[in-house]
């Protein structure tokens, strides 16, 4: 647990009693740790790693032990090998907050992935691609009469940095599981600096989508910019029921990548995706049947457009639905 962390382990096993060597070495150790790191961190690494050894708290675990993990855990646990056996360990095996913790933490490992190595020239187009997408996601908004609007992932607060501009949309929400990216878009939007007034207009908030969370409730619009793609296939139905059947805001937008563009991209393997941090990638058709299934089952109409330059055959290279509620 301590080694991949970077610690130094020097260790001394204790015979049972030395003046009776055969009766073989005791369950006891003399552990040594030896890092050059804050005081704080290494704190951090004893809150959570002396329980996961002992493998018994002494007071009564509940879903508050969630919050604790995560925050002590934060830079280093989403990282670590061995973070599923530290984690249900750190919940003596109670498997409902385990498997809690353990989704945002793969969450946060994904959000942390790095970005997909293509060459320059095809960075700027994605550059080029994703204003175009985030402006297009923005026009909607606005062309909706959308006031009260959540972006749900909202990573480091591109799209919130275009809606908070526009005097239509009276409040703004941004939510996204890792607490880095948060942090990010409250400098970018320089949250601090901003009037009361303006101040009042938005709001960050950490949170997962594969869960229930009263928050997203109450709100005109929900966007989804390049999300779905990140989750485990398995995991989207946590997803659905989250933003579809819990919170349910009249308009939902969701844009993914289009598979079938792909072929467009010189450095791209035919079977690799365009991002490592991607769990799939749908065709046009596999994006319009998931949805039009999601719209038929929870009472929305959907509406399908290309993003970005549209190419005969294959299409654009993203896609963006707009499912209504009707």
């Amino acid at each position: 647990m301590f080694e991949p962390l970077g610690y130094e382990i020097e260790y001394e096993h204790h015979a049972l009693d030395e003046k009776f060597p055969s009766w073989g070495e005791s369950h006891y150790f003399t552990v040594t740790l030896k890092h050059t790191i804050t005081l704080q961190l290494f704190l951090s690494h004893l809150y959570v790693l002396i329980p996961v050894m002992d493998n018994d708290k002494h007071y009564f675990v509940n879903k508050d032990e969630v919050d604790k993990l995560l925050s002590k855990g934060e830079g280093w646990l989403e990282d670590h090998p061995e973070k599923q056996f530290i984690t249900r360990r750190y919940f003596k095996n109670l498997g409902r907050y385990a498997n809690q913790a353990l989704e945002v933490l793969m969450e946060k490992e994904l959000a942390a992935q790095e970005e997909e190595e293509i060459d320059e020239v095809e960075k700027e187009k994605k550059v080029s691609l994703h204003t175009t997408r985030l402006e297009a996601v923005k026009d909607t908004l606005l062309s909706i009469g959308a006031k009260r609007v959540i972006d749900l992932g909202c990573g480091e607060g591109k799209l919130l940095n275009l809606l908070i501009k526009e005097r239509q949309f009276e409040y703004v929400l941004g939510m996204d599981v890792a607490s880095r990216s948060l942090q990010i878009a409250y400098d970018r939007l320089k949250i601090e600096r901003m009037p009361p007034r303006q101040k009042e207009r938005i709001k960050l908030i950490q949170g997962s989508l594969t869960y229930k969370d009263n928050r997203l409730n109450g709100f005109d619009a929900a966007a989804l910019v390049e999300v779905i793609e990140h989750l485990d296939p398995d995991r989207l139905k946590a997803l659905e029921k989250t933003v579809f059947e819990f919170a349910r805001p009249k308009t939902i937008i969701i844009t993914t990548p289009n598979r079938e563009y792909n072929v467009k991209y010189e450095t791209l393997h035919e079977d690799k995706f365009r991002h490592t941090d991607h769990r799939f990638e749908w065709t046009r058709a596999e994006f319009e049947s998931w949805g039009n299934e999601l719209a038929k089952k929870y009472n929305y109409t959907a509406q399908y457009h290309p993003l970005g330059e549209v190419d005969e055959v294959v299409g654009a290279s993203s896609q963006m639905g707009v499912f209504t509620h009707d």
